[in-house]
């Protein structure tokens, strides 16, 4: 199988996901936070736990890294998949605690459930 850079950017269940990539059938998973790795690579997975502004915020931190992805991804048509809020981040902005800047590569808003009454919000929790 191709090289699939696994993005470590402080907010995502590494493990898990290298794990279940693996699991999959991957055999060359690079978790790195390295942009020049990730404009090689032949595809793209960008996890993400936490909050909306933390993620995007740690993300940023890392020189190059956005237009590393946005170069291999958008512009080559490398594969990619968020997971979590690593998809979220995709959207033009969040609402978690109050309004912040995405990558903007899927026009859109993220904002919370507004369960109609009497329903729960759902929540996902697993183990690894």
């Amino acid at each position: 199988m191709s090289a699939i850079a696994l993005i470590d950017y402080g907010a995502g269940n590494l493990r898990s996901v290298h794990n279940a990539l693996v699991a999959a059938g991957a055999d060359n998973v690079a978790v790195t936070a390295d942009p020049d790795l990730v404009a090689k690579a032949d595809r793209i997975v960008l996890p993400g736990v936490g909050a909306f502004a933390a993620c995007m915020n740690g993300l940023s931190a890392i020189d190059g890294m956005i237009d590393a992805m946005e170069q291999r991804v958008r512009r080559e048509g490398a594969p990619f998949l968020g997971i979590c809020v690593g998809m979220q981040l995709l959207a033009d902005a969040g609402e978690e605690h109050g309004r912040h800047q995405g990558l903007g590569w899927i026009g859109g808003t993220v904002r919370a459930f507004d369960p109609a009454p009497g329903l729960r919000i759902p929540h996902m929790a697993g183990t690894t």
